[in-house]
């Protein structure tokens, strides 16, 4: 709420502080930030409200392989059948894991869904034109991470980094009760949790995006490996949704192609906005921990890949 009242008055307050360029500025790149992820973030908890009260409760553990090794890749594969962004993933995720899913394999579904499903590559291919081998290396990258993410959670991850309403397994539908009434409430709860965290994360974008002056990106384009540093440090902060990232990677022509292949591995997976969405709904334990874990994965992949392929 607090969030939402600060937002309120920088949007639509009229004093005079208000007018100057540099806030204008903000203020824009905040609004486009939530209004660009609000309908994935929409489309993600009606998917979340739909699974805690329609699927049955045994589905999905029926469906994935019984070995959570196993189930990892199977989750991340599968991650290219949500067409949204990380807004979505991030309360279907959610759902998968009070629904008795494993929670190594619902967090690869979660990095996966958001940077292999067909919108994203559809618009790699078109922002990167007669070059096959970057959205290939893309999907590989991006694959990857999804999988180490999951198959590093079965090995050191801990059940008491989650909340622990994670931790009960929710049963799906109460005998008795109305499904479109658990269907509701599941979507209000999600959707009001989520969001508030979501304008954080929109606030700490934009001023990233005011605050910084472009100087700073040309000085980091001449050297290679810092340059593959630097963008994926930019991914992080800038907060691009994941069907948008690919044009704003092939707008920086300084950078090098393995460089702007982080931007686009990273990106999906950890931004500031995204960082939140995990703290309100996994936990602040889980999500320092999973966003450094993953940051670090996935910009090993995409050197290795980049260097492979590009």
């Amino acid at each position: 709420m607090l969030a939402a009242g600060a937002t309120a008055v920088l949007l639509l307050g009229g004093a005079g502080w208000l007018d100057r360029p540099a806030v204008g500025a903000w203020r824009t790149v905040c609004l486009a930030i939530v209004v660009q992820a609000i309908p994935f973030l929409v489309l993600g908890t009606v998917l979340s409200g739909a699974i805690n009260a329609f699927v049955p409760a045994d589905l999905f553990t029926r469906v994935l392989p019984k070995r959570a090794a196993l189930a990892v890749p199977v989750a991340g594969v599968a991650g290219a059948v949500l067409p949204g962004c990380e807004c979505a993933s991030v309360p279907v995720a959610h759902s998968l894991i009070r629904r008795g899913v494993t929670p190594a394999a619902a967090f690869a579904f979660l990095l996966s869904a958001p940077a292999i499903n067909p919108v994203v590559l559809t618009a790699t291919a078109v922002a990167f034109p007669g070059n096959p081998a970057m959205i290939a290396a893309r999907l590989l990258a991006s694959l990857g991470t999804a999988a180490v993410m999951g198959w590093l959670w079965l090995w050191r991850g801990e059940e008491k980094w989650l909340r622990p309403a994670l931790r009960r397994r929710h049963t799906g539908h109460t005998h008795g009760g109305s499904r479109w009434r658990e269907f509701r409430t599941g979507f209000q709860y999600d959707f009001l949790q989520a969001g508030g965290f979501l304008v954080l994360g929109a606030m700490a974008a934009a001023t990233f995006n005011v605050a910084v002056p472009r100087a700073v990106l040309d000085a980091f384009s001449g050297t290679p490996w810092l340059s593959v540093l630097f963008l994926a440090g930019l991914a992080v902060l800038l907060a691009v949704c994941s069907e948008a990232d690919a044009f704003v990677a092939a707008s920086l022509t300084g950078f090098s192609p393995t460089a702007r292949l982080a931007f686009m591995v990273v990106g999906p997976m950890v931004d500031l906005k995204l960082i939140a969405l995990q703290a309100g709904t996994f936990g602040r334990a889980f999500a320092w921990r999973f966003c450094t874990a993953t940051t670090v994965v996935a910009v090993a992949a995409s050197a290795l890949t980049g260097g492979a392929l590009l």
